[in-house]
């Protein structure tokens, strides 16, 4: 039960991170609103982590595991929302969700052993990227007339002023945005090995808590030095709400991990999927059928490796 509770909770609370995420980093940028969610996740993070004890006799071996750990969150988590400036949340999430497949093909690269079946998976999750990023050609519209088929593919406008209007990226560019999810996943893969080790050396919440401290040095404080640290009253909910989830979701995943690791992977690994759906029903995002195909063979293949690593 507690695997479950852990899992579901974190699916639904990085999925609402990533929908807030993506609203404001068009509002303020993707830098400012990184530098905020490590604000906010440290704040919210350190009672909690103060309650576990502060852990003593950290070597330098863990002190490195944690430093490349942190570094890589807020690499990811940058280029994440840059995907999320240029790119639509239906695409971008599933794509990220590969971390754990990756970290899985660096785990093999380190020296552990991986069943056939999983490198099968391994393969039709790369099929559903490459599907996600194609778009159908449309063709050469003269200057002054409409383009029938965008319209058709991409949905009524929404009106201005609108959530969904204020969601959608002014200037969609899906080859970016999927090149920045897959830096992202395989930023993240990496930290995810980090972290696994570090978590063997550190409790699980000082893990997630200094990744924000690290962030708080890489990025909070330059732009703070910079005065560029703003925020508007339109985006400062949002990026409570992101930093909240995003700190909260990492800690019920470890919870969860405690009764069943193979459980929290599974569960944890549907924010993608979660995301992709609030985005259709909030958004108003459509796929064309072959990036629709590829997001669903994303999902469905994440879930595949998270059970066939069990």
């Amino acid at each position: 039960m507690i695997a479950i509770l852990g899992g579901l909770g974190a699916a639904f609370l990085w999925a609402a991170a990533t929908l807030a995420s993506s609203r404001s980093s068009r509002m303020i940028g993707s830098r400012v609103v990184l530098a905020w969610i490590m604000i906010v996740g440290t704040a919210v993070g350190l009672p909690l982590a103060l309650a576990t004890g502060v852990p003593r006799n950290v070597g330098p071996d863990a002190l490195a595991l944690l430093l490349v750990a942190g570094a890589c969150y807020s690499g990811g988590l940058y280029a994440t929302y840059r995907a999320l400036t240029v790119g639509k949340v239906s695409i971008v999430a599933p794509i990220v969700a590969t971390e754990g497949a990756i970290a899985a093909v660096f785990a093999i690269l380190l020296g552990d052993a991986l069943a056939l079946a999983s490198i099968a998976v391994l393969a039709v999750i790369a099929v559903g990227v490459v599907l996600s990023s194609m778009e159908p050609a449309r063709p050469d519209v003269p200057a002054g007339d409409i383009e029938l088929a965008a319209d058709a593919l991409d949905g009524p406008a929404a009106p201005p002023g609108s959530f969904a209007a204020s969601a959608v990226p002014a200037r969609i560019d899906t080859r970016q945005a999927v090149l920045l999810s897959v830096a992202a996943a395989v930023i993240f893969g990496v930290g995810l090995v980090a972290s696994g080790k570090a978590a063997l050396l550190v409790a699980p919440i000082w893990v997630s808590l200094s990744s924000r401290f690290v962030g708080l040095i890489l990025v909070a404080l330059p732009l703070l030095l910079q005065r560029r640290l703003t925020i508007t009253r339109v985006a400062l909910p949002l990026v409570l709400l992101s930093g909240a989830a995003e700190i909260l979701g990492s800690t019920l995943s470890a919870w969860g991990a405690i009764d069943s690791i193979a459980i929290v992977a599974v569960l944890g690994s549907q924010f993608a999927a979660i995301a992709a759906v609030a985005a259709f029903v909030l958004f108003g995002e459509r796929l064309s059928r072959l990036q629709t195909a590829g997001v669903a063979t994303i999902v469905i293949g994440v879930t595949a490796l998270a059970v066939t690593q069990a």
